[in-house]
């Protein structure tokens, strides 16, 4: 922090750092001690068990279920599942997951010898499911050497027109204009369904279903895109709402790249129970760590909520704790793209030195981290000139600020779904700025004691000042009242609660052992002192 542009002091920046793991710390000590049914059906999903009923309901969601309903999820589906398996007369997990479909399984809580060998055999199916994520994370770094990585800020665009069939061709045509990174937007609602839709589909609503095929789909396109334009071109999607262990296994299996993945965006704007979703978040992040895929955190939803200027000390906040929730889990700094926003109101005086400020700081507070810079939404009009224009302000903040990935910001934001060409302008805007003022961060230096300087110094101190509160009172009681993006979702309240088991002894989830155990070599933690 010596080479910090706004002069921030190393002592309030560790501070910050120390007050986001104590109010992290009981967060973590509950997702440590309880499990979910989706925590549980991820396992059977890593194990190799896939396909759905007839009516479309995963033989995942049949098997935790049954298995739930006769002994509890207090000790976990492995040791159940793997006994009833050595034991009966199925030949597979999909045999097994039909019976219980049926009523024809019955499960039991093995002991001794049994126990011992539905342990092994459990373990053994996830060791492959997890060889299998190993496998394409070394494809993915394969790839990067023979095609080649390009250079930060990676321009970020989204698709999203509901059929995975439509959304090929745009994102091909998205990399052939430029686009680093294609985002596939999910349908709305999905992160409220309690199981993930099986196959390709084609009628999402405002964006396309989450699914292992339609995550294969997209991937081998790009993959073909990506050896004709010579770069590799990332996946994003996300792993969120009710069945975020399972999308996130899915995305590691599948190669994605990137997985929108925040500690608290499910419980403010999805009505989430919040217990549930930390619980799910924690596994997730172990299964992205281990893939080696980058998260996309979504403090930048606080501001379509709340002030972007009174808030802006929520953002920080948020991001130190998802921070330290994703280095608890096994994430490097390198996987961290911490979210941020240009949501200040344009007609406010000073607001793109208030915007510069708030983007130099997220960028100081986080050096080594992939930041994730967000459009203007909130107040984009049906001006589409200003947009074009406000725009372009963002890019050139992000460029000032050395932000690395950027998310391209539409003229016709809140208008209707954007065109082709809309997408083609969007993309030219960025590159325009791109070209021109790529490298301005290495001349860009406020003032010591200039306006930018002084406002993120401000917006420190009171991220300070919040975390303290927080730590006296609960992260969860925080949530309650309000504090981030102005929503209140009070700890037992939303959806989803009642899949959440507090851990017997004894319980037993081999995935988790294993990536607990043998976590990736270049993991690096944020220093955190005493």
């Amino acid at each position: 922090m010596s080479l910090s542009k706004l002069g921030l002091d190393p002592q309030t920046v560790a501070r910050a750092r120390r007050l986001a793991a104590r109010a992290a710390e009981p967060i973590i000590e509950l997702a440590r001690t309880h499990t979910t049914v989706s925590v549980e059906r991820a396992l059977l999903r890593l194990a190799g068990l896939s396909g759905a009923d007839q009516a479309g309901m995963p033989w995942v969601n049949h098997l935790a279920e049954a298995v739930r309903a006769q002994v509890g999820l207090e000790h976990g589906v492995a040791l159940p599942v793997w006994d009833a398996l050595l034991n009966g007369p199925y030949g597979d997990l999909r045999a097994l997951a039909e019976a219980a479909a049926a009523g024809k399984a019955s499960f039991r809580l093995p002991a001794g010898e049994d126990a011992r060998a539905a342990r092994h055999a459990a373990h053994r199916a996830a060791a492959a499911g997890i060889a299998r994520i190993d496998a394409r994370r070394a494809e993915r770094e394969r790839l990067l050497a023979r095609l080649g990585d390009p250079p930060h800020p990676w321009i970020y665009l989204i698709v999203a027109t509901g059929d995975i069939y439509e959304d090929i061709p745009q994102a091909q045509a998205a990399a052939r204009e430029g686009a680093d990174v294609i985002a596939v937007i999910r349908s709305t609602g999905q992160s409220l369904m309690d199981y993930v839709p099986e196959g390709a589909t084609r009628e999402g609503y405002a964006g396309t279903y989450a699914t292992a095929e339609n995550f294969r789909l997209m991937r081998q396109a790009l993959d073909e895109v990506s050896a004709e334009v010579g770069r590799y071109v990332r996946l994003t999607n996300y792993a969120s709402g009710l069945c975020m262990p399972e999308i996130a296994t899915l995305a590691g299996l599948e190669r994605l790249d990137m997985m929108l993945n925040d500690c608290m965006y499910g419980i403010i704007f999805r009505d989430i129970n919040p217990r549930r979703t930390f619980i799910d978040q924690r596994f997730s992040r172990q299964i992205h760590a281990r893939a080696g895929i980058v998260i996309n955190t979504g403090e930048d939803n606080y501001l379509t909520t709340a002030d972007a200027v009174e808030a802006a000390c929520t953002v920080i906040v948020s991001q130190l704790l998802n921070e330290r929730f994703a280095h608890e889990a096994g994430l490097g700094d390198a996987q961290l793209g911490l979210g941020h926003a240009f949501e200040i109101d344009p007609s406010l005086p000073d607001s793109f030195r208030l915007e510069l400020a708030h983007a130099q700081l997220v960028r100081e507070l986080f050096p080594n981290a992939p930041l994730k810079y967000m459009p203007p939404t909130r107040h984009m009009t049906g001006n589409i000139f200003a947009g074009y224009l406000l725009d372009a302000f963002f890019n050139l903040a992000g460029m000032m600020t050395g932000q690395s990935i950027i998310l391209v910001g539409m003229m016709t934001e809140g208008i209707h779904t954007p065109w082709l060409a809309d997408r083609d302008l969007a993309l030219e805007n960025v590159r325009y700025v791109r070209t021109a003022a790529g490298k301005l961060a290495e001349d860009f230096q406020p003032r010591p004691d200039g306006f930018i300087a002084q406002r993120a110094r401000r917006v420190l101190a009171e991220s300070v000042e919040l975390l303290e509160r927080i730590c006296d009172d609960g992260l969860l009681k925080a949530i309650a009242d309000g504090t981030f993006g102005v929503t209140r979702r009070p700890p037992d309240g939303g959806k989803g609660g009642d899949g959440v088991a507090e851990r017997a002894d004894g319980y037993y989830n081999p995935a988790i052992d294993i990536l607990e155990s043998t976590r990736p070599a270049d993991r690096h933690d944020a220093e955190v002192p005493a």
